[in-house]
């Protein structure tokens, strides 16, 4: 689908994972994309193919409200995808998330432009999880500045460059077993990012309703474990899975998160303890895929593109169950 457009959009992290996916949409519809970052030498790789819109990164960090104003000057639409995993250095929960995601607002509100922000099933301002806690201000905040602002909402979203199914098939490579946190029975909805970066590119079109939060979550509703089954049948691997309960997975992540790319944190480890699957209000009320008219993918048909690199030398992905043991206590 190509649909000229001519809009000029400007994406706040779009160089990130959704960032690029958003781009090539956006790109197909013949729109002016400013993908601001703060490493705009770190988006030279978000070319569009063919005639499609064009791409121009710009520096932007949403700490800094004049950059944020410089890049959404004469914008069209504003879009909002900035969101972090654990703090690193200046760069916390509360000063993006929250602050950031106001200024973003305020500085569309200015030159009236709409705005799309991402935020994250599971956000709750009265969580524990300082990062669900924040998502949820940032939309609060959003909304107090314009009130028409449409928010999404994905679960956890797969795609060849994610940081979850990678992270756990290369480390099947390496260890004799994958960690189970509260025996890997809290329940996902996995989402596709091409999916999810056709979802918010309409927005842009103008085709669902504004001043609306919707969820995205994929076909599947499925537990940690199951994913870690599935990825390991897939890449053709079997492992003894460590049961590790919540509290001893927060004292262990409390040690590691002072190391630099530390695996886990200790609030992840609070989501952990919540599900991350669509509400059922919001597929009462159709605030979910059923809006955009799109079928999301299933996890089963596109993890085998991305995770075949990690199969033996010699093996294919074979349909089927691949029994994996269970061990309890902590890995030593």
């Amino acid at each position: 689908m190509t649909i000229d457009t001519g809009k000029v959009v400007t994406v706040f992290g779009g160089s990130g994972f959704v960032g690029r996916y958003l781009t090539r949409a956006l790109a197909k519809r013949g729109c002016r994309i400013r993908v601001a970052c703060r490493r705009p030498d770190l988006a030279y790789h978000l070319q569009p193919n063919g005639n499609m819109g064009q791409i121009l990164p710009v520096q932007a960090n949403l700490r800094y409200p004049w950059s944020i104003e410089r890049a959404v000057q004469d914008a069209d639409h504003v879009i909002n995808l900035v969101g972090i995993l654990a703090k690193s250095g200046k760069q916390d929960f509360n000063s993006l998330h929250h602050e950031g995601t106001r200024a973003v607002a305020e500085a569309a509100a200015k030159i009236g432009a709409p705005l799309t922000q991402m935020s994250a099933i599971g956000a709750d301002e009265s969580s524990d999880s300082v990062y669900a806690r924040t998502k949820a201000l940032g939309e609060k905040a959003a909304r107090e500045v314009l009130p028409e602002t449409i928010i999404i909402r994905p679960s956890i979203i797969f795609g060849a460059e994610d940081q979850f199914f990678n992270r756990f098939a290369s480390m099947s490579t390496l260890s004799p077993f994958l960690p189970l946190i509260g025996g890997g029975e809290t329940r996902f909805q996995p989402v596709f990012v091409a999916d999810v970066a056709e979802a918010i590119a309409m927005t842009v079109d103008g085709k669902v309703a504004t001043g609306t939060t919707y969820e995205l979550g994929g076909r599947e509703v499925m537990t940690f474990r199951e994913m870690m089954d599935l990825m390991l049948t897939i890449i053709h691997r079997r492992k003894r899975f460590m049961t590790i309960p919540f509290k001893r997975a927060a004292t262990m992540a409390r040690m590691m998160q002072m190391v630099p790319g530390a695996p886990l944190t200790e609030d992840q480890v609070k989501q952990l303890r919540h599900d991350n699957v669509v509400s059922e209000a919001a597929k009462a009320e159709g605030r979910t895929f059923e809006a955009f008219g799109i079928q999301p993918r299933l996890l089963e048909a596109v993890l085998p593109t991305y995770l075949v690199r990690f199969q033996p030398h010699g093996q294919f992905y074979r349909k089927g169950p691949l029994l994996n043991e269970t061990a309890e206590g902590e890995p030593h």
